[in-house]
């Protein structure tokens, strides 16, 4: 991938962001605009997925020629591994801070002087993403 194209993708995503909040915040006295800016945003994100996986397939080079030689099952099972620790991690973590932060909002609401207590358990749910991505981080060390 050229740099120029990379330079392209980077603007289409900024653009994809930008673009549709700016316009929602235009037309914040016409009630119908946030259609048209979630029509922008999907355009340009699908967009550049588009052109990211023509430039990803369009590439010259293998997986096997750019992980070497020795690049065999070991290999690939530990980025399956790296991959599913990450991902079911943030999973369950994700599952954590729906209840834990619901929870936390019902009681606050009603006592508005442990909102420290509640805090400390949103962030410890939030805590088995990070472990996760740890892990993930130490079996990518390895390979």
């Amino acid at each position: 991938m050229t740099v120029m194209t990379q330079i392209v993708l980077a603007a289409a995503l900024v653009l994809s962001i930008i673009l549709p909040f700016g316009y929602y915040l235009i037309g914040q006295k016409n009630r119908g605009r946030y259609k048209t800016a979630i029509g922008v945003n999907a355009f340009f994100f699908f967009g550049t997925m588009l052109i990211a996986i023509t430039m990803m397939f369009a590439g010259r080079t293998s997986v096997q020629a750019a992980a070497g030689a020795d690049a065999g099952l070991a290999t690939g099972m530990g980025y399956i591994a790296a991959a599913l620790v990450t991902g079911l991690s943030c999973i369950g973590g994700g599952i954590a801070v729906a209840s834990a932060a619901s929870a936390a909002l019902g009681a606050i609401s009603e006592d508005q002087s442990i909102l420290g207590k509640s805090l400390i358990f949103v962030g410890l749910a939030e805590g088995v993403a990070l472990y996760g991505l740890i892990i993930s981080f130490m079996i990518l060390g390895q390979l």
